[in-house]
């Protein structure tokens, strides 16, 4: 699933992402180190990995969308 950068905090390294449909979904530390980043700065395009549905929908993988 591709989404783009909402919000992050570096210290906590948690924040949210609007899906394509501009939902807001939060993100953990455990997901945003699962995909190895070091930053992310809102604005940018985003894979995530995700389990659940509605609003059990949790975020368990974040990494930069490549081409």
């Amino acid at each position: 699933m591709q989404a783009t950068a909402y919000t992050y905090d570096p210290q906590t390294r948690s924040g949210s992402v609007l899906l394509d449909d501009g939902t807001p979904v939060p993100f953990d530390a455990a997901a945003f180190d699962a995909g190895g980043l070091r930053l992310l700065r809102p604005g940018q395009r985003v894979r995530l990995e995700t389990e659940g549905e509605g609003e059990k929908l949790r975020v368990t993988l974040v990494t930069l969308q490549t081409l």
